[in-house]
């Protein structure tokens, strides 16, 4: 299969790139408006740009990943962040839409979204399928339901091979010190460097539902063989962790003595106390499960960022 994964350049991208290879698969990287110099470039926010990479392009498939991933920064910029991941959602969508009427041969899209976009739930209801009902708190998660409801407009009204897939967190080498797991890990390795021992944080209470990124690449392998069209589905490992625990796991692995101090600018006023997914769904339907441990992940980070 010959496939198209915008925002190639990013985190996530990256480790998409080595499963596709790995499974046997053609790859070409599109990066975003957001990323690194791409390897064939199209700006989201230019239709024709994005109808010219997707001709170029040829593929069999393709994978959307770029836009804004930043929750801090949604907030901050809320029509920039809705532009990109959504408006930009269905530049793609109308792209691939194009191309596969003017080949007359199928082509699959594979909508990036977010467990985000869940918001706050009751911690009873945990781990959420598919079928809770969705309730945004932020413009991030917003952005993102919106380019859901892009997709599944796009499968219903123009009977586009549409499949949409809900990541939660996850984490990894590579990712964005903004994050909080390499912010840990990075402000650990600069510890063990010698930089005083004070490790700022934010809410250490919330518990997240932790996948590996190459987990979650093999996850979005496996949609785009055999995931059925215009349907949602949740990537997750329905095991939630606090963040202290991951914290306290990351200095273990570190080995250094640090001093916890809380930052009020790392505190947002939207953050979900609880956050944790059923993958019922995906595993009946593709096979998939994740194979890496969050020890196994946090060594990963760690290692990464002493390099």
């Amino acid at each position: 299969m010959r496939v198209l994964v915008t925002g190639a350049t990013g985190f996530v991208g990256r480790h998409l790139l080595v499963a596709l290879r790995a499974a046997g698969h053609e790859s070409i990287a599109l990066g975003g408006p957001h990323d690194a110099p791409p390897a064939t470039g199209a700006d989201l926010l230019d239709a024709a740009a994005m109808r010219r990479a997707v001709d170029d392009a040829a593929p069999d498939a393709i994978v959307h990943l770029a836009g804004q991933a930043f929750v801090p920064q949604s907030i901050a910029d809320p029509l920039g962040t809705l532009a990109v991941n959504a408006g930009g959602t269905a530049h793609v969508l109308e792209a691939a839409r194009g191309y596969r009427d003017r080949v007359q041969r199928p082509l699959r899209v594979l909508v990036i979204s977010s467990a985000e976009v869940y918001g706050i739930q009751r911690p009873e209801r945990m781990p959420l399928d598919e079928t809770a009902v969705v309730r945004p708190g932020n413009a991030y998660a917003a952005s993102k339901l919106a380019a859901e409801a892009y997709a599944l407009a796009w499968h219903r009204s123009y009977g586009l091979d549409c499949v949409v897939a809900r990541p939660f967190n996850h984490i990894g080498p590579g990712q964005d010190p903004r994050f909080v797991v390499p912010s840990f890990a990075r402000q650990l390795a600069d510890i063990a460097a010698g930089a005083p021992p004070l490790l700022h944080v934010g809410n250490l209470e919330a518990q997240r539902d932790f996948l590996d990124v190459r987990d979650v690449a093999a996850a979005y392998v496996l949609l785009l063989a055999n995931g059925r069209s215009g349907e949602v589905f949740n990537i997750s490992s329905g095991r939630p962790v606090a963040i202290r625990e991951v914290l306290r796991q990351l200095i273990t692995i570190a080995r250094v003595p640090v001093e916890i101090r809380e930052d009020p600018e790392r505190m947002r006023a939207s953050d979900l106390p609880l956050l944790s997914g059923d993958s019922a769904k995906l595993r009946a339907e593709t096979g998939w499960e994740p194979r890496l441990t969050l020890t196994e992940s946090l060594r990963d980070i760690y290692a990464a960022a002493r390099l």
